[in-house]
């Protein structure tokens, strides 16, 4: 197949851009959908397999990439393995309460955790990396405070599973953001770091008799599948980064928990009550003043920076969190 003549190897087609992170947050956004194929599968389970096959997937798609090199260059060096299995038990932690969260009927709540979650991040670069936080970013962080205030309030009781995502999900982002590692090798690593114990876990529920892989051939696809599940929105949203502005790439975040937010609505039918309308509208309207100076931002300093860049890398949803 011939390039056009504008675009050459180096200059990936920015067209694709908007398509590769409709795909990667659309997909995001409905694993609900396929995490409640598990039923009554305990979340353990589902997340034992889930990591099993993400490395086996990811090591996979590196060694077809020729980029076996990347992983054991990571490996090779303490500090950053010492810091991925702090980012790793991270994102075991998130995974497996997303999970939980799906499959205990509160995706609506697990969508709030990550809508919540652009705000921790920007909380948590002010504490511990001395970055500026501007008047409307301050604004953003006290409305969704208020919210978040105003749903323990009126319902008496604290949405630990969103709280748990967003802060979890938060402290991942500034710790990948510390350690300069490429998304793909990264998550790679973490997988592996994890897989040992993992592994102990399906062995045990093998051998005691409550596991399910092998118990029918749609399960055992479901367990397997989980893994492509998980690397292939990375991959699109790592070809989306490449294309793509901070900003543009920024808005197509809230698609995932919008998406997620419907499903647990319209399709689970879980209560959204007029403390939810009065919580999300002050996380929505935070949201919406924290992009708004964000743009405004980074037009002073010089125009948008690059999608590609190591922080659009770093506090991404799946290279950091890889995602639900």
């Amino acid at each position: 197949m011939t390039l056009p003549t504008s675009i050459t190897p180096a200059q990936p087609d920015t067209r694709l851009g908007p398509i590769y992170a409709l795909l990667a947050y659309s997909t995001w956004g409905l694993l609900p959908i396929y995490w409640k194929f598990f039923g009554a599968t305990s979340a353990v389970e589902v997340l034992s397999h889930r990591m099993i096959w993400s490395a086996v997937f990811l090591v996979g798609i590196l060694l077809v990439q020729r980029r076996l090199s990347d992983l054991t260059m990571l490996l090779r060096s303490p500090r950053k393995v010492l810091v991925l299995l702090l980012t790793a038990s991270l994102l075991t932690f998130n995974w497996g309460l997303y999970i939980y969260g799906v499959n205990s009927d509160r995706v609506v709540e697990a969508s709030l955790g990550y809508y919540i979650n652009p705000l921790v991040t920007v909380l948590l670069g002010f504490i511990f990396l001395k970055e500026r936080l501007y008047r409307g970013q301050q604004v953003a962080v006290a409305l969704a405070v208020v919210g978040v205030g105003y749903f323990i309030w009126q319902l008496g009781t604290v949405p630990w599973i969103a709280l748990s995502l967003a802060i979890s999900f938060a402290f991942y982002g500034l710790l990948r953001k510390v350690v300069a590692v490429a998304p793909l090798a990264g998550l790679a690593v973490e997988t592996l770091l994890i897989t040992p114990l993992v592994l102990l876990v399906v062995s045990w529920l093998a051998v005691s008799g409550q596991g399910h892989f092998g118990e029918s051939l749609p399960m055992t696809l479901l367990f397997i599948g989980a893994g492509v599940a998980t690397s292939m929105p990375l991959l699109w949203f790592n070809k989306a980064a490449k294309r793509l502005t901070l900003a543009t790439l920024g808005f197509f975040q809230y698609l995932a928990p919008s998406l997620s937010l419907l499903l647990g609505v319209f399709v689970y039918g879980e209560p959204f009550t007029s403390v939810h309308v009065v919580t999300f509208s002050c996380i929505w309207a935070a949201l919406l003043l924290y992009s708004v100076t964000a743009m405004r931002m980074r037009g002073r300093v010089g125009g948008l920076v690059g999608g590609s860049n190591t922080k659009s890398e770093s506090h991404s949803p799946d290279s950091q969190k890889a995602k639900p």
